[in-house]
């Protein structure tokens, strides 16, 4: 399995960024993919999943309203699209499917 994040960078409060995360190595469209993060200082903590049709999402009550997650089956890939950025946002961003994970990338709010 290997998981392979992108998108993050320093972004000013209430800016957007959209996350992207390329999988290989499994039957990606049989399976929910999630992202967590991890701010500094902090344990790592559940963001969202989207279910392996695309057709459910789940997210964590910070970020509802804010975050979407979606992805494209033929592409490999699970996205998370991030507006009205929050400095508590600030955290390195990582994609998972059970007990595989990527290397993350770092999203930066911050004016």
């Amino acid at each position: 399995v290997q998981l392979v994040e992108s998108g993050g960078g320093l972004v000013q409060p209430g800016g957007s960024l959209r996350l992207s995360c390329v999988a290989s190595g499994f039957a990606f469209s049989e399976y929910t993919m999630n992202w967590y993060r991890q701010a500094p200082g902090k344990e790592r903590e559940y963001v969202a999943g989207v279910r392996n049709d695309g057709g459910a999402t789940n997210y964590a009550f910070s970020v509802k309203g804010r975050f979407t997650a979606s992805r494209d089956n033929a592409k490999n890939t699970v996205y998370l699209q991030m507006n009205a950025l929050k400095p508590e946002d600030t955290a390195v961003y990582y994609c998972n499917i059970g007990t595989d994970w990527g290397k993350g990338t770092l999203v930066t709010v911050s004016s």
